[in-house]
């Protein structure tokens, strides 16, 4: 039996599964009826970011298990990356 992970991976082809990441700083923020996640992670100069209906435990410090897809954004007219989160579980 395939995991979780793994059959989101054989579905969408753009996805990649990290484990063990270190999250460095996590900062949530609500925005109408959404909470508004991001997290930086050791080694990574780029945020990782997923919403939730409900608030979501401080991650600082600790390790976590992510499935995710890279996509862009543009802020004050500026390109930048980022990880949209799909999938994420603490290791």
């Amino acid at each position: 039996m395939k995991s979780e992970p793994e059959r989101l991976l054989k579905k969408h082809g753009e996805l990649v599964h990290s484990e063990s990441m270190k999250v460095v700083s996590h900062v949530q923020r609500q925005s109408d009826d959404w909470f508004l996640n991001t997290l930086m992670l050791e080694g990574y100069d780029v945020p990782f970011l997923y919403k939730r209906q409900k608030p979501y435990r401080n991650l600082k410090g600790g390790r976590v298990n992510l499935t995710y897809y890279a996509a862009t954004r543009e802020v004050a007219g500026i390109t930048m990356e980022v990880m949209n989160v799909v999938r994420l579980r603490r290791s």
